[in-house]
């Protein structure tokens, strides 16, 4: 009868949790495992080797689609880290680390160790040598600073995925507009930075998830630029704010919505949805609700150009701080007080 596996020291647990499941070797034999019992663990399956030196625990079980994304995410952005001690985490894998939203599902591992020591295969792990000038410190791992890591990001993603993230750092105020042109100027004579220049200036602080950034790109690419972005809405005693709108000719208001399906799913969000869409469909908008997958893949862009050319719209910029009142003739923009 096999002998059963020792526990797992409970902050070492822990510390699986918070880094994806995986666990680098050291890691379990600085917190007291042994070789033999992490070696037991990986005989009865119950670990399993995902690269040299790093187990997967099996601690973090997503239990939604968007949790799953989020987790292959962290797990490949932790790895490099994990495989080479002392490494720094850069490029989008330390956007990740940091919080930075809009990140493709499927991240290239990639650190930065210094040049003096030896190159090691890490497998799936990408090894940069590059010079990473003051370092921080994210839950125990060394990222690149958020302005360098945009500058290596940013050129070597695609268009959606590289704006979805700049807009997601200066939306939650990681970085702001001169930290932005600090961070393209960096970026100068990277592959890519030539093509992705424009892109820098596309960023919108106001997208408040990475569906929004790639909505409103693919409508930039159809010539129909959003008149307002987050516009402000209110009513008798309530408010609410609006994704994206356009002013019809005709003083109708085209409002579109982009729901995410985690948050949007349970039951009390969606009654809150349903509450809050009859408050502002009216008789003078024209309400359009679209998922993520709508956004990105251009199918909301080409419905809504479809509904402006019918419309014959031309852009009238909404000001970024107007208010539309729909109790007072449905029809009024007044400048927020």
């Amino acid at each position: 009868m096999s002998r059963p596996a020792a526990p797992v020291p409970p902050r070492l647990l822990e510390r699986a949790r918070r880094q994806g499941g995986l666990l680098a070797l050291r890691q379990c034999l600085a917190a007291g495992m042994t070789r033999g019992q992490v070696a037991r663990r990986l005989d009865r399956k119950e670990w399993e080797p995902v690269a040299r030196g790093v187990l997967d625990t099996g601690a973090v079980q997503p239990s939604t689609v968007s949790e799953s994304y989020d987790l292959r995410r962290r797990r490949a952005a932790l790895l490099g880290p994990l495989v080479h001690p002392g490494g720094i985490a850069v490029g989008v894998c330390s956007l990740v680390l940091q919080g930075v939203q809009g990140a493709p599902v499927d991240v290239v591992p990639q650190v930065a160790v210094p040049r003096s020591r030896p190159r090691t295969g890490g497998g799936p792990v990408r090894v940069r040598r590059i010079l990473v000038p003051a370092p921080v410190e994210v839950d125990g791992i060394l990222c690149a600073p958020l302005r360098d890591s945009l500058a290596l990001a940013v050129p070597a993603l695609p268009r959606l995925d590289a704006v979805a993230m700049i807009d997601s750092a200066w939306q939650q105020r990681m970085i702001d507009g001169p930290g932005l042109l600090v961070a393209r100027g960096l970026a100068t004579g990277r592959r890519g930075a030539r093509a992705s220049w424009p892109w820098w200036e596309d960023a919108d602080q106001r997208a408040e998830s990475p569906a929004e950034s790639w909505a409103r790109i693919t409508c930039l690419d159809l010539g129909i630029r959003p008149d307002a972005v987050q516009l402000r809405i209110q009513g008798r005693g309530w408010g609410a704010r609006v994704d994206l709108a356009w002013s019809l000719p005709d003083g109708t208001l085209l409002l579109v919505e982009i729901d995410g399906a985690d948050v949007h799913s349970a039951p009390e969000a969606l009654f809150a949805d349903r509450r809050r869409q009859n408050r502002i469909d009216t008789r003078r908008t024209l309400v359009r609700r679209y998922s993520g997958n709508d956004a990105r893949s251009g199918r909301l862009a080409a419905e809504v150009q479809a509904v402006l050319t019918a419309a014959c719209w031309r852009p009238h910029p909404i000001p970024v701080d107007a208010v539309y009142d729909i109790e007072r003739a449905e029809l009024i923009l007044e400048q927020a007080v």
